[in-house]
């Protein structure tokens, strides 16, 4: 029902920015919750940001607050990552998803999004 593909990604030295996007395909993009998440070797999916279906609600991890800016354009069907002040320990590859909902709610769980639509990931490498 709906396709996403992230791009933006790429190598970048400590302190700099990156602005990651996820393209969304199909008629109903409004209605989905959207949400980053990233991976890095070793570790599990951890989630970043998520954004209501009107954009209205966010929420970021801790780790990102401050550095980070979820935003999207329900007309043009992106979603995006602002990321500023990057940090080696930013390296990973950072996954959208999208969740179907009700409501004009966030979901900052992984599980929410199982039985939802994932990007490919698009790897990001902050360099010391």
């Amino acid at each position: 029902q709906v396709q996403l593909v992230e791009s933006g990604g790429g190598l970048v030295q400590a302190g700099g920015s990156l602005r990651l996007s996820c393209a969304a395909s199909g008629r109903t993009f409004s209605s989905y919750a959207m949400g980053w998440f990233r991976q890095a070797p070793g570790k599990e999916r951890e989630f970043v940001a998520a954004i209501s279906r009107s954009g209205i609600r966010t929420d970021y991890t801790d780790s990102v607050k401050g550095r980070f800016t979820i935003s999207r354009d329900n007309v043009k069907k992106l979603m995006n990552l602002q990321m500023n002040s990057l940090k080696p320990e930013d390296t990973a590859v950072y996954y959208c998803a999208a969740k179907s909902s009700p409501y004009d709610s966030y979901y900052r769980d992984v599980s929410s999004y199982e039985s939802s639509y994932w990007g490919q990931g698009t790897q990001v490498t902050v360099s010391s």
